[in-house]
């Protein structure tokens, strides 16, 4: 999109850019179906004139808006040249990316292109990507360093996107076997109340891992993989006492583990493999405000080399739009009144209940 000074309007300041859509590209492609694509742009931007005639869009108005909107546009074509289709989200992803960027609250050079063009891994007709920076960093550091740790609220992509990178390195023979573990501690339940075996019991627990492959997988190769022990899907008392050779091991729900329980699960790293630890320390679900070990490890592995910590928000929430905002009340729920989840820091129940004492 060109930028041209505005001759004729009533305020000086004001600015005209105009951007020609090669012909290559339909316009529904450029604006989506019903102009859904055009009217997020027009939300973002309410204080600009943007208008479309054939194959032509102009926009006018303050000078930043104008130049914004034209790097929109450019994004949204370069996106649009690999094939990959624009939605509204990517869109809104696209703006806030760039606004970011330009008021200097972005801290790198990556533009929204990059990271909605970055393929992980296509399975069964559909391609996993990053939809946002965060993501996006995050799984480039799992491609540079050998223990990440993936920290965020619930709808962050942090397990999914680790699982999309841990198929894609055993594909691609970067490992021999693909090791999934999570602590069995949910929600202050306890197995033993649970009826069946002990698979029956464990299998709940560790039921959305295996949902998540069977996005990434074709379901009839799972329970093959998983008999010749290419993948493994285990509780993390499991892990105890192994040396873990070759693998991409993966522990999901990191915040209900003990410190002593993560110690134990770091020292299993063998040659040749890595490791991504996912959690969220806002949803401890350990007994008795007993200590997370995804809390502690942060102060003692912090700057350590080749350990990455990924830090994920309620902005890189991929799923309905209200998660991120429930997320963000909770957390300015809890500055207010010095509370976790809602609850006293130390304590359990209902807020301002003291904690139970110990015998």
């Amino acid at each position: 999109m060109t930028e041209t000074p505005t001759a004729h309007t009533p305020a000086p300041e004001q600015a005209r850019a105009q951007f020609t859509v090669p012909a290559q590209h339909p316009m529904v492609t450029v604006l989506g179906s019903g102009d859904a694509l055009l009217r997020v742009i027009e939300r973002a931007f309410p204080a600009a004139d943007i208008h479309v005639r054939g194959n032509e869009i102009s926009a006018a108005g303050d000078p930043v808006d104008v130049a914004l909107i034209a790097r929109v546009f450019d994004e949204m074509m370069l996106v649009l040249r690999t094939g990959q289709p624009m939605t509204e989200d990517a869109v809104e992803r696209s703006i806030a990316m760039l606004k970011a960027s330009d008021n200097g609250t972005s801290d790198g050079p990556e533009t929204p292109a990059q990271v909605l063009t970055q393929n992980i891994l296509s399975s069964r007709g559909r391609t996993i990507r990053p939809k946002t920076l965060n993501q996006k960093r995050y799984v480039d550091a799992i491609d540079k360093h050998t223990i990440v740790f993936g920290i965020g609220p619930a709808g962050t992509g942090k397990t999914y996107l680790a699982m999309a990178k841990a198929v894609q390195a055993l594909q691609s023979k970067q490992v021999n076997r693909i090791i999934l573990t999570r602590p069995a501690v949910e929600a202050g339940e306890r197995l033993g109340f649970l009826p069946g075996t002990l698979y029956e019991k464990i299998d709940p627990y560790l039921r959305p891992l295996y949902d998540a492959l069977h996005d990434m997988l074709d379901p009839d190769s799972i329970p093959r993989l998983m008999a010749a022990g290419t993948i493994e899907v285990a509780p993390l008392a499991y892990m105890r006492g192994r040396t873990l050779n070759d693998a991409f091991i993966i522990l999901d729900e990191a915040q209900n583990t003990s410190p002593e329980q993560m110690k134990m699960f770091l020292t299993r790293l063998g040659f040749e493999s890595k490791i991504v630890i996912t959690g969220d320390v806002t949803q401890v679900d350990l007994p008795n405000g007993q200590k997370s070990g995804l809390r502690q490890v942060q102060e003692i592995l912090e700057g350590v080399d080749d350990v990455h910590f990924s830090r994920l928000s309620s902005q890189d929430v991929v799923r309905h739009k209200l998660v991120g905002r429930i997320v963000d009340a909770y957390e300015q729920y809890d500055n207010q009144h010095g509370t976790e989840n809602g609850t006293h820091k130390g304590g359990r129940g209902r807020t301002g209940a003291k904690a139970p004492q110990g015998k």
